[in-house]
């Protein structure tokens, strides 16, 4: 506890010491060698620290980091970071202990929207090795069901037409690696970290795609000499709430404008596949793989997918944090439940037990310090729903597997905006893009889901032909609806 805190920056670093773990190394010394686009809580929880991992060893390459925000909503972000010389706080939680940390390898910060020239630029510099990502799983321009690139979308259309004045994240890369190849220098290695199976596949896709209609030199170019690795990444980081601040202020000693509060667990497997070198993060547990994909479906199905499980069926009753939600018996049991009927459909990966993995799931998702939202794990479904539960769905159809469990999150998902309160009469606090076209969708028909599900940009083509899973949708909608949530998730059980 501090009667005196201490607002965080480069000056005033030193006087934390301690109080806190504090960057040991020259921050002045360090290079860009990464630009990372999407700078939130996640990326300050994981790829951020990985790096200052590694610069806390005297003998690893000075790896630095300079983040940027592409979207007008950045600007607090900027405001945050360039107030406190790009510090922050990281405060890990456990019901063990909790524990803080300032994080130091990000130096700088760029904000395209009043920068675009200063942002290109860097990306475009011979220092930039990697640009990453962390854009979200509904940023990268992709119908959702079909896979198909929105080249209509308002902003890729203004990038095309406003060539010089490029928006978007695709806009914006897109021209640095240009002024790359104008220039005669090696490409940057593109490297997404958001929760999307095959994310670097998906993020060449969508470059390719953009530049197609650009430039097909540009192209041409980038399909010979950029790579876009795949990766698996995890750690389970809430929003940020004042009363982090103000815990960070009272615990630690630190008026910390924007801190991050995340639980011990991370884990990160990368494919090893780099245009211009990578920092040694195998000295730090990360695994460098061939192949990402039967780890990535292993968490979209046993970690996301139950995330979903408990998500709407959870702020349907009321609860609003996730270890709530785990420690009610009949929930807890629902979400055991659940993972063992995605089982059959998570791959084997040697070296790997399941049985373990998902013990540790349940212990994450029970951590009573973490306060989860399950707001956050709500928003943004239409962007999930296809990537993380839809398609064990269909797997599991495929191969003759029950699908009961799966098929009354659909259910919830749908009569989280037909009903729009919780069981309380409390408003449910809907973060969904979609939103307006959801909520029309679902209260087309009554209890009747076929106008939801009849939304193939979502469903895709399949499951909404299919009768069997659209009557069981339909009777778990219509069983929440006259016996409550509690009533019949014990039912399923």
């Amino acid at each position: 506890m501090s009667s005196h805190p201490i607002k965080l920056s480069n000056t005033s670093v030193a006087e934390l010491r301690d109080k806190v773990v504090t960057p040991a190394y020259d921050r002045g010394a360090l290079e860009h060698h990464t630009v990372h686009i999407g700078v939130g809580g996640f990326h300050r929880a994981h790829q951020a620290v990985y790096l200052d991992d590694l610069l806390a060893m005297p003998d690893a390459e000075r790896w630095g980091e300079c983040g940027m925000g592409v979207l007008s909503s950045d600007d607090r972000m900027r405001d945050a970071l360039l107030g406190q010389d790009c510090l922050y706080t990281l405060v890990e939680r456990s019901g063990e202990a909790q524990r803080a940390r300032i994080i130091g390898s990000m130096t700088a910060f760029i904000y395209a929207p009043d920068a675009r020239e200063t942002a290109i630029e860097k990306m475009a510099d011979a220092a930039t090795r990697i640009v990453s990502l962390t854009i979200t799983e509904g940023g990268y321009f992709l119908d959702e069901g079909s896979g198909r690139f929105l080249a209509e979308h308002p902003a890729i259309q203004h990038d095309l037409e406003q060539r010089s004045e490029p928006a978007s994240w695709l806009g914006l890369v897109a021209a640095a690696l240009d002024r790359r190849r104008q220039r005669g220098m090696p490409a940057f290695t593109v490297m997404s970290c958001d929760n999307l199976q095959g994310n670097g596949d998906v993020t060449r896709k969508v470059l390719l795609a953009f530049t197609e209609m650009l430039d097909p030199g540009l192209q041409a170019w980038i399909g010979e000499h950029v790579a876009f690795p795949n990766s698996m990444v995890d750690r389970i980081t809430p929003a940020t709430t004042a009363a982090d601040l103000a815990f960070v202020a009272e615990r630690f000693g630190i008026v910390d404008a924007w801190p991050v509060v995340t639980e011990p667990f991370r884990q990160w497997v990368v494919e090893d596949h780099f245009s211009s070198g990578r920092p040694a993060w195998e000295r730090l547990g990360v695994e460098l793989v061939g192949d990402v994909a039967p780890y990535e479906i292993m968490k979209m199905r046993l970690l996301n997918g139950s995330h979903l499980a408990m998500a709407y069926l959870g702020a349907l009753h009321g609860f609003a944090y996730v270890h709530d939600i785990m420690g009610d018996p009949v929930f807890r049991s629902f979400i055991e439940r659940f993972m063992e009927q995605v089982t059959p459909i998570v791959p084997k990966i040697p070296g790997t037990s399941l049985p373990e993995y998902k013990r540790t799931l349940i212990e994450r998702f029970a951590n009573p310090t973490i306060n989860d939202q399950v707001t956050r794990i709500c928003s943004e479904g239409s962007a999930k729903m296809p990537k993380w539960l839809l398609p064990s769905i269909q797997d599991l159809r495929n191969e003759g597997g029950a699908t009961d469990l799966l098929s009354l999150v659909v259910a919830a998902w749908i009569f989280y905006f037909y009903r729009g309160v919780d069981e309380a009469g409390r408003p449910l606090e809907i973060v969904d893009a979609r939103a307006a076209e959801l909520t029309s969708a679902a209260r087309a028909e009554g209890l009747d889901p076929r106008p939801m599900l009849a939304i193939r940009s979502i469903f895709g083509e399949n499951l909404p032909t299919d009768a069997a899973f659209v009557s069981a949708v339909e009777m778990a909608m219509r069983k929440l609806a006259a016996d409550g949530v509690r009533s019949t998730v014990s039912c399923y059980l």
